[in-house]
């Protein structure tokens, strides 16, 4: 009696290939003569290798649902020739199914998702901190405009290979001690696509796709900095056979500025104001970043700093709000405007004398220096405490 290849792997007639390929893996690791004690589980074990290299090709498969001879030596028979070559056993099935492999990958699809890429876009401090929006001209690969990324020349289409028959992978035989090991690779012919284009595309040569320049405009938020990056997604590249596009990714690089200096969210400018001015006090005007913008009104591109009668070299002086705006969040950072004294270096006679007389009047001809001492480290602290200091 012909031997029920279903009942034999324990699966339904209706059975997926996964679920044909799990019940062989579980009883082939389970009745394998190295590690099965049973007496029957060298026959038992052939069985189920017969009954998986039928239910696992889909074509003796299909004869045997049909009635046919998949084996061409009767249904059922069993192997005749043990393990060794004549049998049919194939060693490779076993090892695909101990170690989660497959007997075939089956035919790969041209179309395939296009990779991701990276371009870096150059900024103006000021464009980075009131945001912008900047054309960014970007050489990936696009849609194939003559194939539309199929690939084939216009009237041709992809036709089966003969090498494999579509299967997209060609199998090799090789005999052992063992019986037929089998390896399976993708097939040279068609690279594993279980197609040819025999006329493909002249514009993309069969790939689907292009290299081309274009240009986008991105969308700069305000408030970012050097190596922040903006996801543009599908604006990547077009994958092989018109695959869906990858994503774009654009990193901004800002450049410095001839003026203000960048810490964060402030802003920071140094303003030389002449010694007397220091003295005595005054008012100087302070250019603001939206001075670089086109469409800034006049009363925003400067501002006024007062300086107090006495302020000495190094003062900085704090603006609220006319900073950076802040990138996920409201509001905006300080301006910091740091006042450096200048000491004239060229004086007239009368200059001099003026300045001598000062000294006087100040008592300041030969002034007392105080040297500030540093701060001590932990160290010097401890070597204090233990002088009784």
């Amino acid at each position: 009696m012909a031997a029920d290849y279903y009942e034999t792997l324990g699966v339904s007639r209706d059975a997926t290939p996964e679920q044909i390929k799990k019940a062989y893996r579980q009883l082939a690791m389970k009745l394998h003569p190295d590690v099965a004690t049973e007496a029957d589980a060298g026959e038992r074990f052939k069985a189920v290798a017969e009954a998986y290299e039928v239910l696992a090709d889909p074509k003796k498969k299909d004869l045997y649902d049909r009635g046919a001879d998949p084996l061409g030596g009767g249904l059922g028979g069993g192997f005749s020739g043990g393990f060794g070559a004549q049998g049919g056993f194939d060693f490779g099935n076993l090892v695909d199914a101990m170690f989660g492999g497959q007997t075939s990958r089956g035919p790969r699809s041209r179309v395939r998702r296009g990779q991701d890429a990276l371009v870096r876009l150059d900024l103006e401090l000021a464009e980075a901190a009131f945001g912008i929006t900047k054309p960014l001209r970007v050489d990936t690969a696009v849609l194939c405009p003559l194939c539309q990324g199929s690939g084939a020349q216009e009237g041709s289409e992809p036709v089966t290979c003969r090498t494999c028959h579509g299967q997209g992978d060609v199998t090799h035989v090789q005999r052992s001690f063992l019986g037929d090991i089998r390896t399976t690779q993708p097939c040279p012919t068609c690279g594993g696509y279980g197609t040819v284009i025999p006329n493909p595309c002249p514009e993309c040569s069969g790939d689907g796709r292009v290299r081309s320049a274009r240009t986008i405009n991105v969308k700069i938020p305000a408030g970012v900095s050097t190596g922040n990056r903006i996801h543009l997604a599908a604006h990547g590249e077009v994958g092989a056979g018109g695959g869906p596009a990858g994503d774009l990714y654009v990193e901004l690089v800002v450049a410095p500025h001839e003026i203000f200096r960048r810490e964060g969210d402030e802003l920071e400018v140094t303003v030389r104001i002449p010694m007397t001015a220091a003295a005595l006090g005054t008012e100087v005007t302070v250019q603001t970043l939206e001075a670089d913008l086109p469409d800034t009104d006049d009363e925003d591109r400067e501002v006024h700093v007062t300086v107090p009668a006495g302020t000495q070299s190094g003062t900085r002086v704090a603006l609220d709000g006319w900073g950076v705006p802040r990138l996920r969040s409201n509001g905006r950072g300080d301006l910091g405007v740091t006042l450096l004294v200048q000491t004239p270096t060229r004086l007239d006679d009368e200059q001099r004398e003026l300045l001598r007389q000062l000294a006087e009047l100040r008592e300041e001809t030969a002034p007392e220096v105080t040297v500030q001492k540093q701060g001590r480290g932990v160290f010097g602290r401890l070597r204090d405490a233990f002088a009784g200091q």
